[in-house]
């Protein structure tokens, strides 16, 4: 049957790449998935820092569980009083700083950066809006506008025209904070660049990129979406930086494993899509219930279990047991989120093929094919990152 199903796959599933990783899950729990053959992989990706929380954590499964069986979809977001949205929301604005308290929900991080977009447009009246280089902010028109040139034209000259009045500047480039001017709308930012491989923010940039911003009246959007939710070692990397931006976009780790996505931002700003026109902004599917009473639970749990008070830890004991290896370069790290460096891609791609091998679910990064990824859930035990460290530390010495 697995033959079938995976042949199946390829005919019947739309493909992102021409070479799937074709490996077929029957369940996951905890820090693994498992084959029909009863193989267990770390997932040492969290499905790119989904499953926080670990895979089919019983807290959750419990609230999707109620939530389906009291109500699923029931009428477009934004027009009926909900429990699971309003309790989620209220529980994000407590936890992310004033004056982000009005939260609106979606189903992904891109549509969350294309509504942070559209939100900036319309309360700023202008319409020129600046990422980052080597910048990753999704896969639709608007957010692959916002991908960084030069390195983004890989993946976004196929697909041009795209939205006009754009660019990218340098992160961590102080004198490139300049370029924003009294006509830019928004700048969205990373706190911490993902799929550059693992960049955290020098010095005080953050908070001079915070400073332009206000002097010119541009709207700053952080997108949240990889390190939100604990990933940084608190619960949102603004929080561990001093920066609190206008606008912040968070997805993935958001809704426990289900899709959710949300930008959030002060209520005075967000009411701008209430009018002129009305319905700016909609969605059908956008803070399903179902989802929202994941997020909820995942979080909670998080917070009650002080699940991210011990991110930071478990992310130097994977750098300490990892950094004395001759194979590896350099690792970059916050909190649960690191690049271990290879120095080349021939090298991180035969670490893909022996991980796949012997148990280790890893990827690289966009922009940056020499390192390999490791963000494992947040509640990976010290003994299975340490076994973790042992099969990676046998590959790379097959290198």
């Amino acid at each position: 049957m697995s033959e079938i199903l995976r042949k199946q796959f390829l005919q019947h599933v739309g493909q992102t790449s021409p070479a799937p990783m074709m490996i077929e899950v029957e369940r996951a729990e905890g820090v693994f998935f498992y084959t029909p053959e009863g193989k267990p992989y770390y997932d040492l990706v969290s499905g790119v820092s989904v499953n926080n929380v670990g895979h089919a954590n019983p807290v959750v499964v419990e609230a999707v569980q109620r939530q389906a069986a009291d109500y699923m979809h029931v009428m477009v977001y934004g027009e009926m009083v909900e429990r699971p949205q309003v309790e989620f929301a209220r529980r994000l604005a407590e936890a992310l700083p004033a004056p982000l308290e009005s939260v609106y929900f979606l189903n992904s991080g891109a549509e969350a950066v294309e509504g942070a977009l559209k939100l900036a447009k319309r309360y700023t009246h202008r319409t020129e809006m600046i990422s980052m280089r080597c910048a990753y902010h999704g896969s639709t028109h608007g957010a692959m506008s916002m991908m960084g040139a030069p390195e983004g034209e890989e993946w976004k000259n196929a697909f041009r025209p795209l939205l006009p009045d754009t660019k990218a500047i340098r992160f961590n480039c102080e004198e490139d904070l300049m370029q924003i001017t009294e006509r830019t709308a928004c700048v969205l930012c990373e706190p911490v660049q993902g799929e550059a491989g693992v960049l955290p923010p020098q010095a005080d940039y953050l908070q001079k990129l915070r400073e332009r911003c206000t002097e010119v009246g541009a709207l700053l959007i952080f997108d949240e979406i990889q390190t939100g939710m604990g990933r940084t070692g608190e619960m949102f990397a603004m929080t561990k930086y001093g920066v609190t931006p206008d606008i912040v976009c968070l997805a993935k780790a958001l809704g426990g494993g289900m899709p959710l996505g949300a930008f959030v931002s002060s209520r005075e700003i967000m009411q701008s899509l209430t009018h002129n026109p009305v319905l700016g902004h909609i969605t059908t599917f956008g803070g399903h219930p179902v989802c929202c009473a994941a997020g909820l639970a995942a979080m909670k749990f998080l917070q009650e279990n002080r699940v991210v008070e011990d991110v930071e830890r478990k992310g130097a004991l994977y750098e300490q047991l990892l950094a004395d290896h001759p194979a590896v370069k350099e690792i970059r790290r916050s909190g649960l989120l690191l690049a271990v460096e290879l120095g080349s891609s021939e090298r991180m791609f035969r670490m893909m093929e022996m991980f796949a091998e012997e148990g280790i679910m890893s990827d690289w990064f966009l922009y940056c094919d020499t390192a390999f990824r490791i963000s494992p859930p947040l509640v990976i035990s010290d003994d299975e990152i340490r076994d973790s460290v042992r099969i990676i530390r046998n590959c790379l010495d097959r290198l």
